[in-house]
């Protein structure tokens, strides 16, 4: 019997080798790790500076996993809605536009894997903080750094719930298997999915503890996991249907308001940048310099890219401006679509249009003519912030919550044409406001000029259950779409599981439909 135990414990040491459920992403000693105490307590942080070290690696992976909390969330929010096409096509993108998205795509393994890896991270700093033997690290930071992790790990289960529906909650940074314990780590290494509702009470719960001891919300360094960015994503999953409370949703809109975040005057200094002449448009001879602005009032999480540490993904989605001709001879992802572009122009927004879509002359005409190509604007140049948190956003939810929840229709209304005044557009109508349907309406298509191609549209269409409204429409007037491939239905609002996570983990099972 023990050697069949030893048996199967070689194989799993083998599959957790290439596993994407990274819990514990510190599987051997290292400088950060002390080993086996005295009293036989393992101790992972050895002192104040491993500690510290570990919750730089938190800050370092939102500044470097560009590609699964971003570029991908992007693909999601916009080339799956109808904000944009998946730009360059292939087997890994198309399917996000045409509605083909299966298990095997490997930019969802990509996401699932960094996610599970940087929950694995968080957990690590907050399972184990408290047992660092250093009395130099006080109480207060001890208390800070956990609720920072929190914060992190509550932000990765919000995307990952809001793309999967069920998943493991894992919380636990999982223990080493052996002989003798195999039965009672098998679960850990092996997590079942749970409900999403367990999900956003884990999220809520990471949320609310971490408040009290969170970083206050500093005016100069929107890098942090603080108290604004707690109540941001507290507004944000009581807006979703598992935990919906409007008069929540309010409440925390509010606070993070009252932490001093606002809108700015300008909108394009969310996403603006400094030519060396900006009398000129950008060119080979007259090179982007610098991000216009950085922490900005509006902005409540960003992450920074400064001369000498750029900004890669920007080469993905159109020009460089701080380097023209750098890798602009393949075509681009997250192209807008003619949708996005006629809804701008239909409400004569040209000052967002502006700053949202951009057009070159390029080697290719997939979706536009060569001479005239259109492009994603709002991350131009490789010193442009990365704003995953923006303040437009979070009273744009609170209108919803408004018109939804309380029924204050027109305090809705003053949110939204607050929203219009900065974009240079009127007020509702009369009409509009006092029409519950026709507000709801107002909302959604304010949010879609508002946020375009920052990854929101998708998870607003289902939030507010307009999947199959909009997206099965949108194939017959987007004359430049790809055919559908599949109709939308109730099976659409989550995505597949990848297929590698659900062959590596037993007690996995494929979401409806896939």
């Amino acid at each position: 019997m023990k050697l069949k135990y030893i048996t199967l414990c070689s194989l799993i040491t083998a599959i957790l080798a290439s596993c994407s459920l990274e819990r514990n992403p510190l599987d051997s000693y290292s400088d950060v790790t002390e080993g086996i105490a005295t009293d036989s307590v393992r101790i992972v942080f050895k002192d104040k500076a491993a500690v510290l070290s570990q919750r730089q690696t938190l800050y370092d992976r939102l500044r470097d996993g560009q590609e699964h909390w971003y570029l991908d969330m992007l693909l999601l929010g916009d080339s799956h809605s109808d904000n944009a096409y998946a730009g360059s096509p292939g087997s890994e993108t198309t399917p996000f536009e045409v509605n083909s998205i299966e298990g095997s795509n490997t930019n969802l393994l990509r996401d699932w894997n960094g996610h599970t890896s940087n929950i694995g991270h968080a957990n690590l700093l907050i399972n184990n903080i408290d047992d660092t033997p250093d009395p130099s690290l006080t109480a207060a930071e001890r208390a800070q750094y956990k609720a920072e992790a929190q914060i992190f790990r509550a932000m990765l289960f919000f995307d990952m719930v809001r793309i999967w529906g069920s998943i493991p909650v894992v919380t636990i940074s999982a223990d080493d298997i052996t002989s003798d314990n195999i039965d009672e780590i098998y679960s850990q290494h092996f997590p079942s999915q749970n409900t999403e509702e367990e999900a956003y009470r884990q999220i809520e719960k990471d949320l609310l503890e971490a408040l009290p001891n969170a970083p206050a919300t500093s005016s100069g360094d929107k890098t942090i996991y603080s108290k604004a960015v707690a109540n941001a994503l507290l507004a944000k999953v009581y807006a979703e249907k598992p935990l919906r409370d409007y008069a929540k949703v309010i409440q925390y809109c509010d606070a993070v308001a009252a932490d001093g975040i606002d809108l700015v005057d300008d909108f394009s200094d969310l996403f603006g940048v400094n030519l060396q002449d900006n009398s000129q448009p950008a060119s080979q001879t007259n090179l982007a310099i610098d991000a216009k602005a950085r922490n900005t009032k509006e902005s409540i999480l960003e992450a920074q890219f400064l001369p000498g540490y750029p900004n890669w993904v920007t080469w993905m989605f159109g020009r460089a401006l701080e380097n023209w001709p750098f890798y602009f001879e393949w075509a681009k992802w997250i192209t807008p679509s003619l949708d996005l572009v006629r809804a701008f122009n239909a409400e004569g927004d040209t000052k967002r249009l502006n700053e949202t879509v951009v057009y070159y002359p390029c080697g290719w005409n997939i979706y536009y003519p060569a001479s005239n190509y259109a492009f994603m604007y709002k991350c131009r140049s490789g010193f442009n912030s990365i704003i995953k948190f923006r303040y437009a956003d979070i009273l744009l939810l609170k209108a919803e919550a408004l018109i939804l929840g309380s029924g204050d229709l027109n305090g809705a209304a003053a949110i939204i044409n607050r929203i219009r005044a900065r974009a240079g557009l009127s007020n509702l109508s009369g009409s509009i406001t006092g029409n519950k349907d026709a507000m709801l309406n107002a909302l959604l298509k304010e949010r879609r000029l508002e946020l375009a191609l920052e990854g929101q549209r998708w998870f607003d269409l289902v939030r507010l259950d307009k999947v199959e409204e909009v997206m099965n429409a949108v194939y017959a007037k987007d004359e430049r779409r790809p055919a559908q491939l599949y109709a939308f239905d109730v099976n659409s609002y989550r995505l597949p599981i990848p297929q590698v996570a659900i062959d590596q983990n037993p007690n996995l099972v494929q979401n409806p439909g896939y």
